[in-house]
């Protein structure tokens, strides 16, 4: 299996779950939409589908 460089943003994921839950007729918090993508991203971690790399300042 070839490797690929994938770059996650969570605010990438939040603004993909406003549109999808908006859609299915709810209306989610801005912080419920944090949330949400925080546990989206330790999700794909915890998985093993990515691998969290933390930027230097």
């Amino acid at each position: 299996m070839r490797e690929i460089e994938v770059i996650i943003d969570t605010e990438e994921i939040a603004a993909f779950f406003l549109k999808e839950l908006v859609y299915r007729g709810y209306v989610p918090s801005e912080v419920e939409l944090e949330e949400l993508a925080d546990i989206t991203f330790e999700y794909l971690i915890e998985k093993c589908i990515i691998d969290e790399e933390i930027e230097n300042p």
